[in-house]
């Protein structure tokens, strides 16, 4: 089959909802698939991961918005884009990501658990008190909208409104062209005010929390972050830090609920929580593609130049038949796992520990309170191809 056949059929809305038989029809094409001068897909899981862990390759920076957009600046989301850490090469790349680092340690992420796990059931209380629920909003998306926004310290009043605007901004990641950019221009106007006048607050009453800390920072005479810095990344991290943890939950849940002795497993202790959560990642990644630009070299034995764009389907890597047994199985006892969810490298998704943590902590609790847990309707997946997750999961809780 024409590759581009496959990606017509990708980009459309059946391939968006199950894009997994054009993966494997692009398996058959090789670890890597050329589609012209100035780009290659890269499909293998191999191939993948030494195109993200090969510091060779360089994300979309201000340069390449220069060289791809010559108006970039005119655009809010792209002028603030160009100061996220994921949009960032070099030395640049890791003046500010240590500095945002200190957040997302090892200890400190671990010293979240208790409260990750009274926030779960202070959901689950409350969805107790009802015979059906919407999963996606009121357990998928307010658990790790409640967990970011304590770490980082927006007030409890300001996070119900952060879903839409968030899906709206995350449009800049999809692959639909120029446009989209003014709701996404929209949104980031209204999350930079936003982050502008907490910040204002938090300078007049500093407290425990990750916005007082990056401001002591970015205040200080020797400042290693700068103000736009600090608050451009504040919106990465907030839209981040619950947007690919929201369609982890969903995901994972929906192969519960289409195969229930997985949730059995988990309830007896079989299947632990953390191998469950893994297989999630690879058999339904919430992200499914990232890309980069590539330097003189080959990928998956294909030929690539200076300034080719490299798109890496990390959906099609953890699916990959060269190095998973079976892998349209789900698994979660597999030995061969290891998904490429989370990217590698320099820009290995610095939130990973965050996200494991809150589904190993959230799955268990879910699925002993609710052991009868079934479907109430069909589910609504997001129309999206890079961030594949649910808009809507109705459940009734037995």
């Amino acid at each position: 089959m024409d590759p581009i056949e496959i990606l017509t059929a990708l980009a459309s809305p059946d391939g968006r909802a199950d894009p997994y038989p054009c993966y494997a029809a692009l398996h058959e094409l090789g670890e890597a698939v050329p589609l012209g001068p100035e780009t290659v897909i890269a499909v293998g899981y191999d191939a993948i991961n030494s195109v993200l862990r090969d510091p060779g390759f360089r994300t979309s920076d201000a340069e390449i918005f220069a060289r791809d957009f010559p108006d970039w600046q005119d655009h809010p989301v792209l002028v603030q884009g160009a100061d996220w850490i994921l949009n960032m090469n070099g030395a640049h790349h890791a003046r500010v990501r240590s500095v945002i680092a200190r957040a997302f340690t090892a200890r400190r992420i671990a010293a979240l658990e208790p409260a990750i796990a009274k926030m779960t059931d202070d959901l689950l209380d409350a969805m107790a008190k009802r015979d059906a629920v919407e999963f996606m909003h009121d357990f998928a998306y307010l658990l790790p909208v409640t967990v970011i926004c304590e770490l980082i310290g927006i007030p409890e009043e300001d996070r119900e409104g952060f879903r839409p605007v968030a899906r709206d901004l995350t449009e800049i990641f999809e692959l639909q062209g120029p446009g989209m950019l003014p709701v996404t221009d929209a949104a980031a106007v209204e999350l930079l005010a936003y982050f502008t006048g907490l910040a204002h607050k938090r300078r007049a009453d500093p407290r425990d929390d990750l916005l007082s800390d990056l401001l002591a920072l970015s205040d200080a005479d020797d400042a290693r972050l700068t103000g736009a810095e600090l608050l451009h990344n504040l919106t990465l991290l907030l839209v981040a830090g619950f947007e690919t943890t929201t369609n982890l939950l969903g995901n994972g849940l929906q192969i519960v609920l289409t195969q229930p002795d997985v949730g059995d497993a988990i309830r007896a202790g079989s299947v632990s929580a953390g191998a469950f959560v893994e297989e999630v990642l690879r058999y339904d990644s919430p992200v499914q593609l990232t890309s980069r630009i590539a330097y003189q070299t080959k990928v998956g034995g294909v030929a690539v130049g200076e300034g080719t764009e490299v798109v890496t389907l990390i959906g099609a890597g953890n699916r990959d038949p060269r190095r998973f047994a079976a892998p349209d199985t789900f698994d979660p006892l597999r030995t061969d796992g290891g998904p490429l969810s989370f990217g590698g490298g320099a820009h290995f998704c610095i939130g990973a520990a965050l996200a494991r943590l809150e589904g190993t902590v959230a799955f268990p609790r879910l699925l002993t309170r609710f052991p009868g847990i079934a479907p109430a309707g069909e589910p609504v997946r997001r129309d999206r191809l890079l961030l594949r997750g649910f808009d809507t999961l109705p459940v009734t809780l037995g």
